[in-house]
C-alpha cells in the first residue's frame, strides 16, 4: 500500500508532515510518497531515522496556498497537490493525504481523477462520536448551496461508504432538518425528502441534530455549510469538556484522587474527541481515495490520516459508491421508459435522470399548490442494496471522524475529468 502525502500543505507543513510521514512508515508499514519542494523536504527527511523505511520524495516546484482561490489551482500545473493527484489517477499511489485548501483539493481532485458516475458534487464524509459508536455526517464542508437531487447524492454515497466500510446490510440514513415533520427543512431538504423514500436505501426520515449524537441513524445527510457547522460545534463541545473536566479534577483532594483513580479512562475519552486521533475526512464522490486532514495537522494528525487512506484504498470505497450510484440510476430510469435504451456508461446519461428527478419533484410540487395535498410520491419499499464486493475487513468504529475546513465553493461548475 502506498499513500501519496502533500508536504506542503497546512499550517504546520513539511515540518509536522514529514514527521508524520515517517511516523506511518514506522509504525503502519505503509509506503510513503512524499510532495513537495525537494530543497525543503530533504532537509526535514534527514532529521528523523528513515533508515529501512520505504519514503520516497518527488519533486514539486508549486504549492497551492490556503487562501488562494480553488480555480486558480488548476493553473498550477506542477503543485503538490496536482503531482499527488496524478500519482493516484496513473496507478503510482493508492491514495493521497494532504492538509491544504479545501476547495483546492475537490477542483483538483475532480479534475484529475474525475466524479464517480452520476455524482454532480462530491462530499466530505466524516465519522463524529455518537452513543453507539459513530455517526457518518455529510456533506461537512464542500457544497455551501446544494439541491434536493444533491442531498440525494449525499444519501447514495453515505449509504454506500456505510456499507464499505461498517459492512452494514442497511445503513440507517436521516436527513438532517430542524424538524422531523415533512414540511419542516430547507426547500433542498423539502426536495430531497419525496424521492429518497422511492429509492432503494434504508431512508428513515427527518431526523434533528440531537439525533447525530444518540446514533440512532447510520448516516445524517445536510449540505456543507450546515454539516460544517455542526461539525465545528460537535469539536467546541468536545473540547469545553475536556477543559472544563480537568479544571474540576483539579480542585481539592477528592476530586484530584477521582482523577487519579479515573485517569484510564479520561485518556480514553480524550483520544475519542481528539481530532488528531481520528485522522482526516474523504472526498467521498471522486475516482479515488483523498483524505483532508485539518489545517493545523500535526505529525500525530498526518500519520493517523495516511492510516485512514491505506484503510479506505483497501476498502474500494470509491468503487462501492459507484456501484451503489448505477443501481439507484437504475431505478429512476425504470420509472422513465424513454432513458432504459440507453447505455449505462453513455456520457450524460447520469445528468439526465438527474434532470428527470428534478421535473419530477417540479411536478409534485405543482400538484402540492393546486390540491393543497403534500405532493410527496409513494414511498417504495426500502430493499438494502448487495452487500459491498470487497473482502476488505471492516474499519474500526470511530477511525474516521476528523474536522472538515470551512466552507468551500462548489465544484459543480469545474471543468471536467481528464480522460
Amino acid at each position: 500500500m502506498r499513500i501519496a502525502v502533500d508536504a506542503m500543505g497546512g499550517d504546520n507543513a513539511p515540518g509536522a508532515v514529514v514527521e508524520g510521514a515517517v511516523a506511518a512508515a514506522r509504525d503502519l508499514g505503509v509506503s510513503i510518497l512524499l510532495v513537495g519542494d525537494r530543497t525543503r523536504l530533504e532537509p526535514e527527511l534527514a532529521k528523523h531515522k528513515t533508515h529501512g523505511l520505504d519514503i520516497e520524495a518527488r519533486h514539486a516546484a508549486e504549492e497551492v496556498g490556503m487562501d488562494e482561490a480553488p480555480t486558480a489551482a488548476l493553473r498550477k500545473s506542477d503543485s503538490s497537490m496536482t503531482v499527488g493527484l496524478i500519482a493516484v489517477r496513473d496507478g503510482d499511489a493508492d491514495g493521497l493525504v494532504f492538509a491544504g485548501n479545501t476547495g483546492a483539493g475537490m477542483v483538483l481532485g475532480a479534475h484529475v481523477l474525475g466524479r464517480v458516475s452520476g455524482v454532480e458534487r462530491p462530499a466530505i464524509a466524516v465519522q463524529v462520536p455518537s452513543a453507539k459508536g459513530s455517526t457518518i455526517l455529510l456533506d461537512a464542508g464542500a457544497n455551501v448551496d446544494s439541491r434536493g437531487t444533491h442531498l440525494v447524492q449525499f444519501a447514495l454515497m453515505g449509504d454506500a461508504y456505510a456499507r464499505a466500510i461498517r459492512h452494514v446490510a442497511a445503513p440507517r440514513i436521516g436527513l438532517l432538518s430542524n424538524g422531523t415533520e415533512d414540511s419542516k427543512g430547507s426547500a433542498a431538504v423539502r426536495e430531497a425528502g419525496p424521492i429518497l423514500h422511492q429509492l432503494p436505501i434504508n431512508y428513515v426520515g427527518r431526523v434533528e441534530g440531537s439525533d447525530i449524537a444518540r446514533g440512532d441513524v447510520d448516516v445524517v445527510v445536510c449540505d456543507g455549510f450546515v454539516g460544517n457547522l455542526v461539525l465545528k460545534s460537535i469539536e467546541g463541545v468536545g473540547s469545553l469538556i475536556g477543559e472544563r473536566l480537568r479544571g474540576l479534577l483539579q480542585q481539592g483532594v477528592l476530586r484530584r484522587l477521582a482523577g487519579l483513580i479515573l485517569r484510564r479512562h479520561l485518556r480514553e475519552l480524550a483520544r475519542e474527541l481528539d481530532p488528531s486521533e481520528t485522522g482526516g475526512a474523504l472526498l467521498l464522490g471522486l475516482n479515488g481515495t483523498v483524505i483532508k486532514a485539518h489545517g493545523s495537522s500535526d505529525a500525530r494528525a498526518i500519520r493517523n490520516a495516511i492510516g485512514v487512506a491505506s484503510e479506505l484504498s483497501q476498502a474500494r470505497v470509491s468503487d462501492e459508491v459507484g456501484r451503489s450510484i448505477e443501481t439507484c440510476l437504475q431505478v429512476v430510469a425504470a420509472d422513465d421508459a424513454d432513458l432504459l435504451t440507453e447505455d449505462v456508461e453513455e456520457p450524460g446519461r447520469a445528468r439526465r435522470l438527474w434532470n428527470a428527478i428534478r421535473q419530477r419533484l417540479r411536478r409534485e410540487r405543482d400538484g402540492e399548490a393546486d390540491d393543497g395535498e403534500s405532493g410527496a410520491a409513494p414511498a417504495r419499499e426500502a430493499t438494502p442494496l448487495p452487500p459491498p464486493e470487497t473482502d476488505a475487513p471492516a474499519i474500526e468504529e470511530g477511525t474516521m471522524a476528523a474536522p472538515a475546513s470551512e466552507p468551500e465553493p462548489n465544484v459543480e461548475d469545474e471543468p471536467e475529468a481528464k480522460s
